[in-house]
This record gives structure tokens, sequence and C-alpha cells, in this order.
């Protein structure tokens, strides 16, 4: 028989004796996710709120930082630049993911080598993928605007001008990044029992019909985590830009994380490049919030 007296402690060590073996495998991934993901996190809030300079020393400011911020017209237009290349980029990308994941859902001889094939610009480096597209869209000769001269079409400074720069990096980024939602979609798809289609042809449902009826109210869940991951990647859009454009041109690509970066590590203001990731990371979770109750509504 148990004592009424024992400690707190020792019932609550003596009742987690079953898991105990859990718990010292998720230990170590525990460890490094508190020192390399929360706890910088809670270290670069913190520091949205100060002044720090390397050689300065800190001094605490408040929010100074985002008061300049309301005041700065190159944030603004970081933030313009940032929203638009996402509304360009996220249905876009989105789109294009549905679309290949159907098309590949085939039971077909050497489907799986299409797969791996589409899937393979996910895991190569972004900054190689930037390079071959910067050549594929110069003006003289790159090789689009040589196709398309090759049909009367005059060169198009792609990466060179104000309306063009952020549809060419989002198709790049589309290009890049969408075999990975594919795969995902892909996945939600074969989780849809085949008798829901089957029956529904039997009824003299067209195959559009099934898919707007049936395939894709299923498919929600999925879909929404897609479109989740899609936005947070077009939000913290850097390397195609760093690559291709430097922010330019006149900062038409100059996104809030590009601006992010000159701040911290070109100008050393290092409080105010916090300030504007506080702002992006406020942005990110508020529009995935929205996203929740538009696409994930019920959704766990």
């Amino acid at each position: 028989m148990i004592s009424r007296t024992e400690p707190a402690w020792k019932r609550v060590w003596r009742q987690s004796a079953p898991h105990r073996a859990g718990y010292a495998f998720i230990l170590p991934v525990l460890i490094l996710f508190l020192l390399f993901r929360v706890w910088p996190t809670i270290d670069g809030l913190l520091l949205s709120f100060q002044d720090y300079r390397i050689r300065g020393g800190t001094t605490w400011i408040g929010f100074a930082n985002f008061r300049d911020l309301w005041d700065d017209k190159i944030f603004w237009g970081s933030l313009q630049v940032t929203l638009t290349y996402a509304l360009i980029s996220v249905p876009l990308a989105t789109v294009v993911a549905v679309a290949m994941a159907l098309l590949i859902d085939r039971a077909i001889a050497g489907i799986a080598w299409y797969r791996a094939i589409y899937f393979l610009p996910y895991i190569t480096s972004f900054v190689m993928i930037s390079v071959i597209w910067s050549w594929i869209y110069r003006t003289n000769d790159g090789l689009l605007n040589g196709l398309l001269g090759t049909v009367g079409i005059a060169p198009i400074p792609w990466l060179t001008d104000e309306r063009y720069v952020l549809p060419s990096l989002a198709i790049m980024a589309v290009w890049k990044g969408v075999g990975y939602s594919m795969m995902i979609l892909l996945a939600g798809l074969r989780a849809i029992p085949a008798t829901l289609a089957e029956a529904s042809a039997v009824d003299g449902a067209t195959g559009a019909q099934t898919f707007w009826r049936i395939t894709l109210p299923l498919l929600k869940p999925v879909l929404f985590f897609v479109i989740v991951i899609e936005t947070i990647g077009s939000f913290q859009v850097f390397d195609a830009i760093y690559v291709m454009t430097g922010g330019g041109p006149v900062r038409a690509s100059y996104s809030l994380v590009y601006m992010l970066y000159d701040e911290s590590f070109k100008f050393q203001n290092y409080g105010y490049a916090a300030a504007i990731g506080v702002v992006l990371f406020a942005m990110t979770f508020t529009v995935t919030m929205i996203q929740r109750l538009m696409f994930g509504r019920g959704e766990a």
C-alpha cells in the first residue's frame, strides 16, 4: 500500500516510469530546439527594444525601433514588395502543385521517374538555380528572350524592369520549390478512397465535377498546409533576390528579409533589424491565422 504522506515529487517520478525511456530519447532534440529555436526567438524579441552595437554596447530604447519603422518609407516599400510577391507566388505555386499532383497520380510505367524529376529542383541549391535562371532571364542573350525572338517578340527586361521583376522571381521560385508541395498533395490524393471517384463516375459525374465536389473538399486539410508553407516561404524570400537582382531595380524587389539583411550585416543596426524580424513574424502569424479561418476551418 502506498503511503498517503508520499511526497508529490516521488509520486510524479513513480507515475512517469513507463514514459522515461521516451523522455530520454526526445531530451537531446528538446535541448537543441530550446537552444537554437526558442532562445534565439526570445533574444531577437528583446533585441528589437534595444540599440545594440558591437563596439558601442547595448541601450534599452523601448519602442523607438518600431516608431522608426513606422516612419521609414523604405520599410513600407519593402512590405509592399513582400506582399506583392506573396500574392503572385502563393496562388501560382498552389495551382501548379495541384495540377502536377493530379498529373502524376497515375499508375503508368515510369511514373516514379517523373516524380523524381519534378522533385529534383527542390533539393538543388537555391543559389545555383538562381544563377541558371539569371542567364535564362538575361535581356540580350538569355534563353527565354532567345526563344521569344524566334516568334518575333522583342527582348523583355525580365530582371531590370519594375513591372517584370517580381513575376519573374516568383516563376523561378515556383519552378524550384513546387516539387515539395506536389509530393505533399500527392500523398493527400493517395489518402482519398478510389471508391468515391468510381461511385461518382457510375452516377454520371464528369472528371471536373468529381474534382470539385469530391477530390478538392477531401484534399482541403493538405491544401491548407501547402498554402501555409508557400506563404511562409514567400515572406522569407531572400536567396533569389540576393543573387539575381540585389533588391533592384530601384528597390522593386527589395523584400523585408533583404532589408533585414542590410540593416544587420551591412549597417550593423541590429536592434532595428530585429524589429523588422518581429514585424515579419507578426505578419506571418496573422496571415496564417486568417488562412486557417478561410481554408482550414474545422481542421486540427
